[in-house]
This record gives C-alpha cells, sequence and structure tokens, in this order.
C-alpha cells in the first residue's frame, strides 16, 4: 500500500476527530451564569415547564432556545435573563409555536 493510499485511509479517524472536539466545545462557557439564568426563568411559571427554555451562555452572552406559546413570554424570558448578574446580552431565539 502506498503512502497516499495510507493517507485516504487515516481521512475518515481525522474528520471524527475534529467532530468530537467541535461537539465538546458545544455548551456553556459560563455554567454559573448559564444556571442563575436557568433559576430564574425556571421561577416564571408563565413562561412554560422548568426546562422548557434552553440556556446557554458563551463569553456573557446568554442564547435562549425552545418554544413558547406567545411572542411577549420570549420578550419576558429575554428580560428575566437580562437581569441576571454576569449578563451583558441575551440573543432570544424563541419560537413563538401555534
Amino acid at each position: 500500500m502506498s503512502k497516499i493510499q495510507r493517507l485516504y485511509g487515516l481521512a475518515p479517524a481525522f474528520i471524527v476527530m475534529g467532530a468530537m472536539t467541535a461537539c465538546a466545545t458545544v455548551g456553556s462557557n459560563d455554567p454559573k451564569t448559564t444556571a442563575n439564568v436557568q433559576a430564574a426563568l425556571n421561577q416564571h411559571a408563565e413562561l412554560g415547564a422548568p426546562g422548557s427554555i434552553d440556556v446557554q451562555t458563551f463569553d456573557h452572552v446568554v442564547y435562549l432556545h425552545g418554544m413558547v406559546s406567545q411572542g411577549m413570554e420570549g420578550r419576558e424570558a429575554e428580560q428575566v435573563a437580562l437581569q441576571q448578574p454576569g449578563v451583558a446580552r441575551v440573543e432570544n431565539l424563541l419560537a413563538v409555536s401555534k
């Protein structure tokens, strides 16, 4: 087997290693802020069941994911998140269910 054939044979391993590295970075780089925002959102029953809004925090920016039943709930969730210590900005990525 030539060197080129061996390199091509290793290509899938390199792809998998790269994908695993990328997956390891998904989550939050500020778990304390994420937990504070999640706890604050969970105290607002009008925003849905506890945990229905997913929270991630990267460099003091909070990302809200999930579904709400009305647009006003999304704005309220954003305001609740903004009031938490360590939050500089909120990216509201919530969708409204119909």
